[in-house]
């Protein structure tokens, strides 16, 4: 009885761990893939759907190091208690590399971005229809 009992418990716990691998996998994370040149990244305005993204940044020769900010429109982008903190790509980015963000859920709305090391303009868009 008692084996029984522990196999009922097993399979059910089994069950409920695959309900929620299958909940979190509806949700789709999409990729944002961004470009810099010296000076300036090479996509000035982008529009896309509300939802989850990875930002990927490439360094395309810049000769240093690059990273990534994303801020609201309108915020100051001088504060960093303003700064999408997860889209902070993992680690700086090497000359000729490319590194990532961690998933960043964005709302409709309008938001900037730019890259402190590079440096770049700060008024590049992100408009989230």
């Amino acid at each position: 009885m008692k084996k029984l009992i522990a196999l009922v418990v097993i399979a059910l716990g089994m069950g409920m761990t695959t309900q929620a691998q299958d909940k979190m996998m509806d949700k789709t994370v999409k990729t944002i893939a961004l470009e810099q040149v010296t000076g300036e990244f090479v996509q000035k305005q982008i529009t896309v759907d509300a939802g989850t993204y990875v930002f990927d940044i490439k360094n395309n020769n810049v000769g240093h190091n690059v990273g990534f900010v994303l801020v609201k429109k309108g915020e100051d982008i001088s504060n960093p208690k303003n700064h999408i903190k997860t889209a902070y790509v993992t680690e700086q980015v090497a000359n000729n590399g490319t590194q990532h963000s961690n998933a960043t859920k964005l709302e409709k709305g309008e938001y900037v971005y730019f890259c402190p090391l590079n440096p770049t303009s700060t008024d590049n868009l992100l408009i989230v229809k």
